[in-house]
């Protein structure tokens, strides 16, 4: 090390360093506090599910549009059936 002194901050300095200080302390507690809560974390997650389940066909999208279904399923069908007999 060199024999200069110390730097000295200005107070100005000091309080901008502490306020730096206190808002990634802030920050931090914030995201702890976000980690450690399981509940609202659990209904996150449920609010997910739920969105992506509402995006399955329901039965009245079947019943609108009964030809696609039944073309997947006889497409379905066929490759289930293709496989079982190509493994004799």
């Amino acid at each position: 090390m060199s024999d200069t002194q110390p730097q000295t901050k200005s107070p100005e300095e000091i309080r901008a360093e502490i306020e730096r200080a206190r808002r990634d302390l802030g920050d931090t507690a914030a995201a702890l506090a976000h980690k450690a809560d399981v509940k609202a974390r659990a209904q996150e997650k449920v609010a997910g599910v739920k969105e992506s389940i509402s995006q399955v066909p329901s039965a009245n999208t079947v019943k609108n549009h009964p030809l696609p279904i039944a073309a997947i399923g006889a497409f379905a069908a066929g490759f289930v059936l293709g496989r079982l007999s190509s493994s004799d």
